[in-house]
């Protein structure tokens, strides 16, 4: 059994759904401390979205050299019901390692732990960004660790996040961005009254309906280069109305949009409050990211040489799924994303190939050692 396969085990053996505080960070830390790292762990922010914990870990390689740096998360989403095994108690079964968080992204951060045991420490400055807040509101994590990062004046060069980029098999995508992420509330406010007597009330759901089907007929872009074009999805639709005989007096709606570079947060929240408005509606936009692009390149080529040396797979270079905290991180320097296959993620039994792990490990310290030598 390798060191990552162990790390692995460690790490999900410790509950932490998001937020996650406690254990799974005191694990991490007793992984990173005989390795020589300074280990930072702090809590940060107060219900409903906190507290969450944050660890930062450095070990400073000669002055003047390179800093690269590992990210992501310890917090999972909750396992939910119906595992073949308990979700927090790692079960071997054949090739494979069962456990919430064996692939998103307990695995990952183990292989991380066990890269850095083979580069040697005046190669250059290594560091880990990890948070407790990836899965959940992200409100006080990476975004936290910036501004620590920040305040000590240890940004990294680089900055590879281990979210599970893989499809089909290990090495056959990594992500050089990703696309933005708008959530919009939407709601029309009426006048109650009786079904009977509609000249004395004023029913919003027609003008809701009307809002709804023109945001649903825009055609936002037909994408770029390197991203796929930007979708509205309408997400919620609530009345609430218990009785059969009453108009209601407001209806709500909510619309998730993700959006490539050829758009803003602001530029969409902007453009859907304007058509809210003109159906007598209003709208609440929260932005959770905007787009970015790590334009291929030496990066990418580091990344792309590690993974065609372990696996013979030369991966491709994409921006589809969801948003991570790379969207933070990308404000601190160059990032991309790049770990396991992600078949498993979020769902029950999720596993991992315990080979893959190995590999992974190998994969992780030959883009280290590339990132703090070239």
């Amino acid at each position: 059994m390798s060191d990552a396969i162990e790390f692995a085990q460690r790490l999900i053996a410790a509950p932490s759904v998001t937020p996650a505080t406690g254990d799974v960070f005191a694990e991490m830390e007793a992984m990173l401390a005989p390795l020589g790292f300074e280990v930072h762990r702090f809590l940060k922010g107060e219900a409903p979205d906190g507290p969450v914990e944050n660890l930062f870990a450095i070990r400073r390689g000669p002055s003047g050299s390179k800093h690269f740096a590992f990210a992501g998360h310890l917090d999972v989403v909750p396992p939910g019901e119906g595992w073949a095994s308990a979700p927090f108690t790692p079960e071997k079964r054949g090739e494979l390692l069962y456990g919430r968080g064996a692939v998103d992204m307990k695995g990952a951060i183990a292989c991380m732990v066990e890269a850095v045991r083979h580069v040697p420490a005046d190669t250059g400055t290594i560091s880990f960004i990890i948070t407790g807040d990836e899965e959940g509101p992200a409100v006080y994590g990476t975004r936290a660790l910036i501004d620590f990062m920040a305040e000590r004046g240890e940004e990294p060069d680089l900055c590879l996040v281990g979210e599970p980029t893989s499809v089909n098999r290990l090495g056959d995508m990594m992500k050089i961005g990703r696309r933005g992420s708008v959530n919009i509330w939407l709601e029309v406010v009426g006048n109650q009254g009786h079904v009977a007597y509609p000249h004395l009330a004023e029913n919003p759901i027609p003008r809701l309906v009307a809002m709804l089907a023109e945001l649903d007929s825009l055609t936002l872009d037909d994408g770029t280069d390197w991203f796929q074009p930007s979708n509205l999805e309408i997400t919620d639709i609530e009345v609430g109305n218990v009785a059969h005989n009453v108009i209601p007096a407001k209806a709500k709606a909510r619309i998730s949009i993700r959006f490539n570079d050829v758009h803003s947060g602001q530029s969409l929240s902007d453009k859907v409050m304007a058509i809210a408005e003109k159906h007598g509606g209003h709208a609440k936009p929260i932005i959770s990211g905007e787009p970015f692009l790590t334009p291929p390149g030496v990066f990418s080529q580091m990344v792309s040489d590690a993974v065609e040396s372990e696996t013979g797979v030369t991966p491709e270079q994409s921006t589809t799924g969801g948003t991570s905290d790379a969207r933070f991180l990308r404000a601190v320097c160059p990032v991309i994303e790049f770990g396991l296959v992600n078949a498993t993620m979020h769902k029950r039994d999720e596993a991992v190939a315990m080979p893959d792990l190995d590999t992974l490990s190998r994969i992780y310290t030959r883009i280290a050692t590339a990132a703090l030598t070239s």
